[in-house]
Protein backbone atom coordinates (compact mmCIF):
# COMPACT_ATOMS: atom_id res chain seq x y z
CA UNK A 1 0.00 0.00 0.00
CA UNK A 2 1.27 3.36 -0.87
CA UNK A 3 2.50 5.96 2.11
CA UNK A 4 -0.27 7.57 3.72
CA UNK A 5 1.09 11.32 2.37
CA UNK A 6 0.76 9.70 -1.04
CA UNK A 7 -2.44 9.21 -1.35
CA UNK A 8 -6.20 11.26 -2.89
CA UNK A 9 -7.31 10.45 0.27
CA UNK A 10 -7.32 9.58 4.42
CA UNK A 11 -9.49 8.11 7.07
CA UNK A 12 -8.85 8.99 10.61
CA UNK A 13 -10.52 6.93 13.13
CA UNK A 14 -11.37 7.43 17.23
CA UNK A 15 -8.05 6.71 18.73
CA UNK A 16 -7.12 5.68 22.21
CA UNK A 17 -4.89 7.98 24.37
CA UNK A 18 -1.97 9.24 22.43
CA UNK A 19 1.47 9.19 24.67
CA UNK A 20 5.16 9.74 23.43
CA UNK A 21 7.43 12.53 22.42
CA UNK A 22 7.46 13.86 18.50
CA UNK A 23 9.84 16.53 17.38
CA UNK A 24 8.52 19.17 14.78
CA UNK A 25 9.57 19.67 11.77
CA UNK A 26 11.34 23.31 10.99
CA UNK A 27 9.12 26.17 10.94
CA UNK A 28 7.95 27.33 7.16
CA UNK A 29 7.95 31.46 7.81
CA UNK A 30 11.35 30.92 9.50
CA UNK A 31 12.86 28.32 6.75
CA UNK A 32 11.78 30.91 3.60
CA UNK A 33 13.62 33.90 5.16
CA UNK A 34 16.36 31.89 6.36
CA UNK A 35 17.26 30.70 2.15
CA UNK A 36 16.04 34.20 0.98
CA UNK A 37 18.52 36.24 3.30
CA UNK A 38 21.14 33.61 3.72
CA UNK A 39 20.70 33.75 -0.23
CA UNK A 40 21.29 37.64 -0.56
CA UNK A 41 24.06 37.97 2.11
CA UNK A 42 27.79 37.90 1.59
CA UNK A 43 29.13 34.47 2.23
CA UNK A 44 28.20 31.14 3.04
CA UNK A 45 25.59 29.85 5.69
CA UNK A 46 24.31 26.65 6.98
CA UNK A 47 21.04 26.41 8.12
CA UNK A 48 20.50 23.50 10.40
CA UNK A 49 16.36 21.90 10.84
CA UNK A 50 15.31 23.63 7.44
CA UNK A 51 11.83 22.44 6.93
CA UNK A 52 12.11 20.41 3.40
CA UNK A 53 8.34 21.00 2.40
CA UNK A 54 7.10 21.69 -1.20
CA UNK A 55 6.68 25.04 -0.10
CA UNK A 56 10.46 25.43 0.96
CA UNK A 57 11.71 23.81 -1.56
CA UNK A 58 9.94 25.93 -3.98
CA UNK A 59 11.83 29.08 -2.64
CA UNK A 60 15.31 27.19 -2.82
CA UNK A 61 14.55 26.56 -6.39
CA UNK A 62 13.71 30.13 -6.82
CA UNK A 63 16.59 31.18 -5.01
CA UNK A 64 19.08 28.64 -7.56
CA UNK A 65 17.25 30.55 -10.70
CA UNK A 66 18.38 33.85 -9.18
CA UNK A 67 21.65 33.01 -9.31
CA UNK A 68 22.28 31.27 -5.70
CA UNK A 69 24.50 28.13 -5.17
CA UNK A 70 22.33 26.20 -2.77
CA UNK A 71 22.65 22.33 -1.25
CA UNK A 72 21.97 19.77 1.05
CA UNK A 73 24.56 17.96 2.97
CA UNK A 74 25.41 14.78 3.93
CA UNK A 75 24.31 15.49 7.66
CA UNK A 76 21.15 17.31 6.82
CA UNK A 77 22.02 20.66 6.94
CA UNK A 78 21.92 23.22 4.18
CA UNK A 79 24.29 25.18 2.74
CA UNK A 80 23.95 28.44 0.85
CA UNK A 81 26.70 30.41 -1.12
CA UNK A 82 25.21 34.09 -0.70
CA UNK A 83 25.66 36.55 -4.09
CA UNK A 84 25.92 39.56 -1.69
CA UNK A 85 24.20 42.93 -2.65
CA UNK A 86 23.07 43.08 -5.97
CA UNK A 87 24.43 39.91 -7.06
CA UNK A 88 21.27 38.12 -8.01
CA UNK A 89 20.74 37.43 -12.15
CA UNK A 90 17.15 37.20 -14.20
CA UNK A 91 16.17 34.29 -14.22
CA UNK A 92 16.08 31.60 -17.83
CA UNK A 93 13.05 30.48 -16.57
CA UNK A 94 9.36 32.06 -14.63
CA UNK A 95 9.83 30.87 -11.13
CA UNK A 96 7.45 28.60 -10.11
CA UNK A 97 6.27 28.82 -6.26
CA UNK A 98 3.53 25.80 -6.51
CA UNK A 99 1.21 26.12 -3.53
CA UNK A 100 3.73 28.77 -2.01
CA UNK A 101 1.90 32.22 -0.92
CA UNK A 102 4.78 33.19 1.38
CA UNK A 103 7.61 32.17 -0.88
CA UNK A 104 5.82 34.33 -4.11
CA UNK A 105 4.92 37.40 -2.15
CA UNK A 106 8.68 37.56 -0.13
CA UNK A 107 10.88 37.08 -3.58
CA UNK A 108 8.79 39.77 -5.19
CA UNK A 109 10.04 41.82 -2.69
CA UNK A 110 13.69 40.72 -3.42
CA UNK A 111 13.72 40.86 -7.11
CA UNK A 112 12.26 44.45 -6.78
CA UNK A 113 14.80 45.42 -4.84
CA UNK A 114 17.64 43.29 -6.45
CA UNK A 115 17.13 45.53 -9.71
CA UNK A 116 16.40 42.25 -12.28
CA UNK A 117 13.68 41.05 -14.32
CA UNK A 118 11.76 37.87 -13.29
CA UNK A 119 8.13 36.16 -13.74
CA UNK A 120 6.20 34.66 -10.99
CA UNK A 121 3.97 31.56 -11.15
CA UNK A 122 2.20 28.90 -9.42
CA UNK A 123 -0.41 26.30 -8.96
CA UNK A 124 -4.23 26.83 -9.33
CA UNK A 125 -4.61 27.29 -5.88
CA UNK A 126 -1.90 30.58 -5.89
CA UNK A 127 -2.65 31.92 -9.05
CA UNK A 128 -6.42 32.58 -7.08
CA UNK A 129 -4.64 34.40 -4.62
CA UNK A 130 -4.45 38.11 -4.21
CA UNK A 131 -1.05 39.87 -5.14
CA UNK A 132 -2.21 43.52 -5.61
CA UNK A 133 -1.61 43.72 -1.51
CA UNK A 134 2.69 43.32 -2.42
CA UNK A 135 2.50 44.86 -5.61
CA UNK A 136 0.63 48.59 -5.12
CA UNK A 137 3.61 49.33 -2.24
CA UNK A 138 6.71 48.03 -4.80
CA UNK A 139 4.99 49.86 -7.31
CA UNK A 140 5.02 52.73 -4.98
CA UNK A 141 8.58 52.47 -4.53
CA UNK A 142 9.35 52.68 -8.40
CA UNK A 143 8.29 48.88 -9.39
CA UNK A 144 7.53 47.86 -12.81
CA UNK A 145 5.10 45.24 -12.19
CA UNK A 146 2.02 43.61 -14.47
CA UNK A 147 -0.27 40.88 -12.87
CA UNK A 148 -3.16 38.94 -14.07
CA UNK A 149 -6.39 40.26 -12.51
CA UNK A 150 -4.15 41.72 -9.68
CA UNK A 151 -2.91 37.67 -9.28
CA UNK A 152 -0.29 35.42 -10.78
CA UNK A 153 1.35 35.52 -13.45
CA UNK A 154 3.39 38.26 -12.16
CA UNK A 155 5.82 40.37 -14.11
CA UNK A 156 8.40 42.61 -12.67
CA UNK A 157 10.73 44.62 -14.97
CA UNK A 158 13.95 45.87 -13.52
CA UNK A 159 13.76 49.45 -12.74
CA UNK A 160 15.13 52.11 -9.35
CA UNK A 161 13.23 51.83 -6.44
CA UNK A 162 12.87 54.67 -3.64
CA UNK A 163 12.63 54.64 -0.09
CA UNK A 164 9.13 54.47 1.21
CA UNK A 165 6.85 54.79 3.96
CA UNK A 166 4.01 52.56 3.88
CA UNK A 167 0.95 51.72 6.25
CA UNK A 168 -0.60 48.43 4.93
CA UNK A 169 -4.26 48.22 4.52
CA UNK A 170 -4.40 44.65 5.39
CA UNK A 171 -2.78 42.88 8.61
CA UNK A 172 -0.02 40.47 6.47
CA UNK A 173 3.73 39.96 7.67
CA UNK A 174 3.86 38.90 4.05
CA UNK A 175 3.48 42.58 2.79
CA UNK A 176 6.01 43.68 5.67
CA UNK A 177 8.75 41.32 4.52
CA UNK A 178 8.08 42.19 0.62
CA UNK A 179 9.08 45.75 1.14
CA UNK A 180 11.87 45.17 3.54
CA UNK A 181 13.19 43.14 1.57
CA UNK A 182 12.70 45.24 -1.54
CA UNK A 183 14.15 47.97 0.47
CA UNK A 184 17.50 46.07 0.72
CA UNK A 185 18.55 47.43 -2.27
CA UNK A 186 17.18 51.24 -1.92
CA UNK A 187 19.47 54.22 -0.21
CA UNK A 188 17.39 55.88 2.28
CA UNK A 189 14.90 54.48 5.34
CA UNK A 190 12.13 52.79 4.47
CA UNK A 191 9.35 51.87 6.42
CA UNK A 192 6.11 49.97 7.35
CA UNK A 193 3.47 51.33 9.88
CA UNK A 194 1.33 48.58 11.26
CA UNK A 195 -2.14 49.36 12.80
CA UNK A 196 -1.94 46.08 13.70
CA UNK A 197 1.55 44.34 14.62
CA UNK A 198 2.12 41.22 12.04
CA UNK A 199 4.43 38.15 13.15
CA UNK A 200 8.29 39.49 13.23
CA UNK A 201 10.13 37.13 11.73
CA UNK A 202 11.79 39.17 8.67
CA UNK A 203 12.68 42.38 11.30
CA UNK A 204 14.32 39.44 13.59
CA UNK A 205 16.52 37.52 10.46
CA UNK A 206 17.04 40.59 9.22
CA UNK A 207 18.92 42.01 12.29
CA UNK A 208 20.60 38.53 12.37
CA UNK A 209 22.10 39.09 8.77
CA UNK A 210 23.59 42.31 9.82
CA UNK A 211 20.87 44.72 8.77
CA UNK A 212 20.16 48.37 10.07
CA UNK A 213 16.51 47.65 11.18
CA UNK A 214 14.74 48.92 14.24
CA UNK A 215 11.48 48.49 15.47
CA UNK A 216 9.21 50.62 17.62
CA UNK A 217 5.73 51.59 18.90
CA UNK A 218 4.73 54.74 18.19
CA UNK A 219 0.69 56.52 18.34
CA UNK A 220 -0.53 53.33 17.58
CA UNK A 221 1.35 51.77 15.10
CA UNK A 222 4.04 49.18 14.86
CA UNK A 223 6.98 50.53 13.12
CA UNK A 224 9.76 48.62 11.46
CA UNK A 225 12.54 50.44 9.63
CA UNK A 226 15.38 49.52 7.29
CA UNK A 227 17.93 52.21 7.37
CA UNK A 228 20.45 52.19 4.16
CA UNK A 229 22.46 55.46 4.64
CA UNK A 230 25.11 54.28 1.31
CA UNK A 231 23.27 51.89 -0.73
CA UNK A 232 22.41 48.53 -0.98
CA UNK A 233 22.42 46.59 2.32
CA UNK A 234 25.45 44.51 2.62
CA UNK A 235 24.38 41.10 4.72
CA UNK A 236 26.59 39.06 6.75
CA UNK A 237 26.34 35.30 5.97
CA UNK A 238 25.34 33.18 9.21
CA UNK A 239 24.89 30.07 10.49
CA UNK A 240 21.26 29.70 12.00
CA UNK A 241 19.37 26.99 13.70
CA UNK A 242 15.62 26.95 12.30
CA UNK A 243 12.81 26.16 15.60
CA UNK A 244 10.06 24.25 15.02
CA UNK A 245 6.76 24.82 13.54
CA UNK A 246 3.83 26.13 16.09
CA UNK A 247 1.47 26.39 12.97
CA UNK A 248 2.48 22.49 12.81
CA UNK A 249 2.81 22.07 16.39
CA UNK A 250 -0.91 23.00 16.33
CA UNK A 251 -2.65 19.17 15.21
CA UNK A 252 -0.57 17.28 17.86
CA UNK A 253 -1.55 19.87 20.14
CA UNK A 254 -5.32 19.87 19.72
CA UNK A 255 -5.25 16.14 19.27
CA UNK A 256 -3.12 15.58 22.66
CA UNK A 257 -5.86 17.87 24.65
CA UNK A 258 -8.93 16.16 22.95
CA UNK A 259 -8.12 12.51 22.67
CA UNK A 260 -9.11 11.22 26.32
CA UNK A 261 -5.77 10.02 28.51
CA UNK A 262 -3.29 11.12 25.82
CA UNK A 263 0.31 12.92 27.52
CA UNK A 264 2.27 13.94 25.15
CA UNK A 265 5.78 15.96 24.51
CA UNK A 266 5.96 18.31 21.29
CA UNK A 267 9.79 19.27 21.28
CA UNK A 268 11.13 22.37 19.80
CA UNK A 269 7.95 24.49 19.39
CA UNK A 270 8.81 28.40 18.26
CA UNK A 271 6.78 30.40 21.34
CA UNK A 272 7.39 34.06 18.83
CA UNK A 273 4.54 36.22 20.46
CA UNK A 274 3.11 37.20 16.99
CA UNK A 275 2.57 33.04 16.47
CA UNK A 276 1.71 31.23 19.95
CA UNK A 277 -1.91 32.99 19.96
CA UNK A 278 -3.23 28.92 19.69
CA UNK A 279 -1.70 28.13 22.58
CA UNK A 280 -2.54 31.01 24.63
CA UNK A 281 -6.78 30.59 23.47
CA UNK A 282 -6.67 26.87 24.71
CA UNK A 283 -5.00 27.44 28.18
CA UNK A 284 -8.15 29.62 28.36
CA UNK A 285 -10.39 27.07 27.26
CA UNK A 286 -8.67 24.85 30.15
CA UNK A 287 -6.49 23.11 28.15
CA UNK A 288 -3.07 21.70 30.07
CA UNK A 289 -0.31 22.99 27.93
CA UNK A 290 3.07 23.13 30.01
CA UNK A 291 6.30 25.00 28.58
CA UNK A 292 9.25 22.94 29.32
CA UNK A 293 13.19 23.68 28.91
CA UNK A 294 12.80 26.91 27.47
CA UNK A 295 15.41 28.57 25.77
CA UNK A 296 16.45 30.61 22.72
CA UNK A 297 17.24 29.03 19.33
CA UNK A 298 17.69 31.13 15.63
CA UNK A 299 16.79 34.65 17.79
CA UNK A 300 13.41 33.14 18.57
CA UNK A 301 11.73 31.58 22.25
CA UNK A 302 11.66 27.77 21.78
CA UNK A 303 10.57 25.26 24.52
CA UNK A 304 8.98 21.86 24.91
CA UNK A 305 5.28 22.09 24.95
CA UNK A 306 3.73 18.54 27.93
CA UNK A 307 -0.10 18.51 26.32
CA UNK A 308 -2.61 16.44 28.60
CA UNK A 309 -5.98 15.57 27.24
CA UNK A 310 -8.30 18.53 29.25
CA UNK A 311 -11.84 19.39 29.30
CA UNK A 312 -12.15 22.36 27.31
CA UNK A 313 -14.84 24.97 27.26
CA UNK A 314 -16.36 27.31 25.02
CA UNK A 315 -14.68 31.34 25.04
CA UNK A 316 -14.70 33.94 23.24
CA UNK A 317 -11.85 34.26 20.96
CA UNK A 318 -11.69 38.49 19.96
CA UNK A 319 -10.28 39.79 16.85
CA UNK A 320 -7.23 41.21 18.29
CA UNK A 321 -5.21 37.80 18.39
CA UNK A 322 -6.56 36.42 14.85
CA UNK A 323 -2.97 38.20 13.45
CA UNK A 324 -1.54 36.10 16.14
CA UNK A 325 -2.93 32.83 14.86
CA UNK A 326 -4.52 33.13 12.14
CA UNK A 327 -3.32 30.18 10.14
CA UNK A 328 -4.16 27.91 13.27
CA UNK A 329 -7.77 28.40 13.28
CA UNK A 330 -8.98 25.02 11.33
CA UNK A 331 -6.91 23.61 14.44
CA UNK A 332 -8.90 25.53 16.51
CA UNK A 333 -12.34 25.39 14.64
CA UNK A 334 -11.70 21.35 15.19
CA UNK A 335 -10.58 21.51 19.36
CA UNK A 336 -14.26 23.91 20.20
CA UNK A 337 -16.12 20.81 18.28
CA UNK A 338 -14.84 18.85 21.67
CA UNK A 339 -15.54 21.94 23.95
CA UNK A 340 -18.50 22.40 26.50
CA UNK A 341 -20.77 25.27 24.94
CA UNK A 342 -19.98 27.41 22.32
CA UNK A 343 -16.68 28.89 21.02
CA UNK A 344 -17.27 32.77 18.68
CA UNK A 345 -14.18 33.48 16.77
CA UNK A 346 -13.41 37.12 15.41
CA UNK A 347 -11.28 38.95 12.85
CA UNK A 348 -11.20 35.89 10.46
CA UNK A 349 -11.97 37.45 7.14
CA UNK A 350 -8.20 36.76 6.03
CA UNK A 351 -9.01 33.54 6.10
CA UNK A 352 -10.96 34.02 2.73
CA UNK A 353 -7.83 34.35 1.37
CA UNK A 354 -5.63 31.92 2.06
CA UNK A 355 -4.84 28.59 0.14
CA UNK A 356 -9.02 28.09 0.17
CA UNK A 357 -11.27 29.90 1.56
CA UNK A 358 -10.90 28.68 4.90
CA UNK A 359 -13.71 29.77 6.85
CA UNK A 360 -15.95 28.09 4.26
CA UNK A 361 -13.85 24.50 4.19
CA UNK A 362 -13.79 24.50 8.11
CA UNK A 363 -17.99 25.82 7.83
CA UNK A 364 -18.45 22.88 5.99
CA UNK A 365 -16.02 20.57 6.67
CA UNK A 366 -17.51 21.22 10.82
CA UNK A 367 -21.23 20.21 9.49
CA UNK A 368 -20.43 17.44 7.46
CA UNK A 369 -19.32 15.66 10.41
CA UNK A 370 -22.26 17.26 12.73
CA UNK A 371 -20.77 19.49 14.39
CA UNK A 372 -23.20 22.75 14.86
CA UNK A 373 -22.05 25.95 13.78
CA UNK A 374 -22.68 29.32 12.55
CA UNK A 375 -20.93 31.55 10.33
CA UNK A 376 -20.74 35.01 8.64
CA UNK A 377 -18.39 36.85 6.53
CA UNK A 378 -15.67 36.98 9.31
CA UNK A 379 -16.63 34.74 12.34
CA UNK A 380 -17.63 31.72 13.28
CA UNK A 381 -19.29 30.28 16.15
CA UNK A 382 -18.97 26.56 17.01
CA UNK A 383 -21.24 24.94 19.26
CA UNK A 384 -18.78 22.31 21.44
CA UNK A 385 -19.92 18.65 22.27
CA UNK A 386 -18.28 16.98 25.29
CA UNK A 387 -19.75 13.84 24.99
CA UNK A 388 -19.22 13.35 21.30
CA UNK A 389 -19.26 13.93 17.50
CA UNK A 390 -20.83 12.33 15.16
CA UNK A 391 -18.08 11.97 12.06
CA UNK A 392 -18.86 9.75 9.57
CA UNK A 393 -18.52 12.48 6.80
CA UNK A 394 -16.00 13.37 3.64
CA UNK A 395 -14.59 16.83 3.87
CA UNK A 396 -13.22 18.52 0.64
CA UNK A 397 -9.92 19.96 1.21
CA UNK A 398 -9.86 22.34 -1.58
CA UNK A 399 -6.50 21.44 -1.76
CA UNK A 400 -5.73 23.26 1.39
CA UNK A 401 -2.80 21.69 3.79
CA UNK A 402 -4.17 22.88 7.02
CA UNK A 403 -7.82 22.38 6.00
CA UNK A 404 -6.74 17.90 5.73
CA UNK A 405 -4.60 18.41 8.82
CA UNK A 406 -7.43 19.39 11.31
CA UNK A 407 -10.12 17.11 9.77
CA UNK A 408 -8.01 14.29 10.26
CA UNK A 409 -7.03 15.27 13.84
CA UNK A 410 -11.15 15.43 14.14
CA UNK A 411 -11.68 11.66 13.16
CA UNK A 412 -9.33 10.80 15.87
CA UNK A 413 -12.38 11.86 18.82
CA UNK A 414 -15.47 11.13 16.19
CA UNK A 415 -17.63 8.12 16.45
CA UNK A 416 -17.20 7.46 13.33
CA UNK A 417 -14.57 7.71 10.83
CA UNK A 418 -13.29 11.27 8.85
CA UNK A 419 -12.40 11.26 5.31
CA UNK A 420 -10.45 14.10 3.64
CA UNK A 421 -10.25 14.43 0.10
CA UNK A 422 -6.97 14.93 -0.80
CA UNK A 423 -3.71 14.39 1.56
CA UNK A 424 -0.70 15.10 -1.02
CA UNK A 425 -0.72 18.89 -0.31
CA UNK A 426 0.25 18.44 3.27
CA UNK A 427 4.10 17.96 2.22
CA UNK A 428 4.28 21.58 1.53
CA UNK A 429 3.85 22.46 5.18
CA UNK A 430 4.52 18.82 7.49
CA UNK A 431 6.40 16.34 5.42
CA UNK A 432 6.42 14.11 8.76
CA UNK A 433 2.37 15.27 9.61
CA UNK A 434 1.58 10.81 9.17
CA UNK A 435 4.57 9.32 10.40
CA UNK A 436 4.92 11.74 13.82
CA UNK A 437 0.79 11.07 13.95
CA UNK A 438 1.41 7.88 13.81
CA UNK A 439 4.18 7.85 16.08
CA UNK A 440 1.76 9.04 18.88
CA UNK A 441 -0.99 6.60 18.18
CA UNK A 442 -3.30 8.40 16.07
CA UNK A 443 -4.82 5.78 13.89
CA UNK A 444 -5.02 7.50 9.86
CA UNK A 445 -5.12 5.39 6.94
Amino acid sequence: MQAASQQSSAQAERASALSGQARLPGDKSISHRAIILAAAATGTSMIKGLLEGDDVLATINAMRALGTTIDKQDNGDWRVCGVGPMGFVSPTAPLDFGNSGTGVRLVMGLVAGAGIDAQFIGDASLSARPMERVLTPLRKMGAQAKASNGCLPVTLTAAPLIATSHVPNVASAQVKSAILLAALGVQGDSEVREKIATRDHSETMLATFGADITTTEEDGYYIAKLQNKTGPTDLRATDLQVPGDPSSAAFPLIAALTVPGSDVVLENVMLNRRRDGLIRVLRDMGGAIELLNERRSGGESVADLRVRHSSLRGIEVGSDIAADMIDEFPALAVAAASADGATHMAGLGELRVKESDRLAAIEAGLKANGVALEAGDDWLRVHGKQNGIAGGGLVATHHDHRIAMAFLCLGLVSDQPVRVDDTAMIDTSFPSFFELMGGLGAKIV
